[in-house]
């Protein structure tokens, strides 16, 4: 089928993980989305040619199939898509952002020196949509916001008010992380990333393989 596999990555295409969600959907299996892709890639298209961007690109698909085989699609340029079957929002959101670290402190072998980022989205079934075409939009809307954050992170749908904090901290907390956001103009996503990463290099958590 047309799309299936795409020629530079291997990866199965968009056909193919629209026909996976549609599965997941008809079956009512839990199962997460996350949409990524690499930041500024144009740029670095532009600066050291299409060849290296290719590169760049099968790297970072070698990278996603590594950690979730069978679940890596290539959507199309430089945007990829993960699958987490039986994933909660929370599981697939701490997953995703192993996974953009480790991106993060790669060194691609196509672009010697340069330290190349992701940006990503998540969102999950049946909480965030109700069939697959609308999974596909809420995790794209989490790209969106995450992009609009800053880049190199990982975002959730907007309607979902900080989902993380929400299931995991008390309202007090919430309170003052809401407060800490406000004084220091920065989204409380991005915070809350930074406190996980703090807290993974101080009890020296290896990188998820």
């Amino acid at each position: 089928m047309k799309d299936r596999k795409d020629a530079l990555t291997g990866l199965p295409g968009r056909v193919a993980l629209e026909e996976a969600l549609r599965h997941a959907v008809h079956v009512n299996e839990d199962i997460a989305l996350a949409v990524l892709d690499v930041d500024h890639f144009a740029a670095l298209n532009a600066d050291h040619g299409a060849d290296a961007g290719d590169g760049l690109l099968r790297d970072l698909a070698a990278l996603l199939s590594e950690a979730l085989p069978g679940q890596a699609y290539r959507m199309s340029g430089d945007e990829f898509a993960l699958l987490f079957p039986g994933a909660s929002l929370e599981q697939a959101f701490l997953r995703m952002e192993g996974l953009r670290s480790r991106a993060q402190q790669a060194s691609p072998g196509s672009l010697p020196g340069a330290q190349c980022t992701v940006t990503a989205g998540v969102a999950q079934y049946p909480r965030d949509a109700k069939n697959a075409d609308d999974l596909l939009k809420a995790a794209d809307a989490a790209l969106l916001a995450a992009k609009e954050g800053g880049r190199n992170a990982v975002g959730l749908p907007p309607n979902e008010e900080m989902v993380m904090k929400s299931c995991y901290y008390a309202s007090s907390s919430v309170r003052k992380l809401k407060a800490l956001s406000e004084r220091l103009g920065r989204k409380e996503s991005l915070l809350l990333r930074e406190a996980l990463s703090d807290l993974m290099r101080k009890y020296d958590v290896p990188r998820e393989g």
